[in-house]
């Protein structure tokens, strides 16, 4: 009986052994030339880039920023926020009725009293905090941008304060704050955008 086992198991590896070769030889008998013709495409050389004209480049006299007037300036040197707040919300009243005639007469350009001294358009930003510590201003800067807030961090007289914004409409701000005081419990103010002086 250990004969037959023996046998029958010389016949199965014998068996698989053949089957191997057939695997691995039969494809490399049955492949046809046309297969192993290697194909090579004859393509036309880089082109070479034009020549560019030299360009001269002219100096351009940027004018130096100008302060702006006593009226214009944020009010934002009170250190109680929430006393401050409630303060600037009268103010947008008044400033629709002046602005409401001038897009009539230039609908397609932002009208002469919403510009600044420096040409700029007036725009307002909304203080959120004042810390001593950078990196607690730098930390709640990354919170807000993550948030999709455009943030910004102004250093004055030691104090690292957090805006955000600019917008160009007070209304747009005071909606920005109000929208800040709900996700982040902290209650800001606006104030006038001053652009950062190089």
């Amino acid at each position: 009986m250990a004969l037959l086992d023996k046998v029958l198991r010389q016949r199965i590896v014998g068996a698989l052994v053949l089957v191997a070769l057939a695997v691995i030889f039969l494809p490399m008998l049955l492949s046809r030339e046309d297969e192993l013709r290697r194909v090579v495409v004859d393509a036309p050389a880089m082109p070479k880039a034009p020549a560019m004209p030299q360009i001269e480049m002219q100096p351009v006299v940027v004018p130096e920023p100008q302060e702006l007037p006593e009226e214009l300036q944020p009010i934002a040197e009170a250190p109680a926020p929430a006393e401050a707040a409630p303060a600037p919300e009268p103010e947008p009243e008044p400033e629709p009725v002046v602005a409401a005639p001038a897009p009539d007469s230039a609908p397609t350009q932002a009208p002469a009293s919403r510009l600044d001294a420096n040409s700029l358009p007036v725009s307002w930003s909304v203080q959120l905090a004042s810390l001593s510590s950078r990196t607690g201003a730098e930390t709640l800067q990354k919170t807000l941008r993550s948030q999709g807030y455009n943030a910004y961090i102004r250093s004055v007289d030691g104090m690292n304060r957090v805006f955000v914004g600019p917008v160009i409409e007070r209304t747009e701000a005071n909606r920005l704050r109000e929208q800040l005081n709900r996700q982040h419990k902290l209650s800001g103010f606006v104030v006038r955008f001053q652009p950062e002086r190089g």
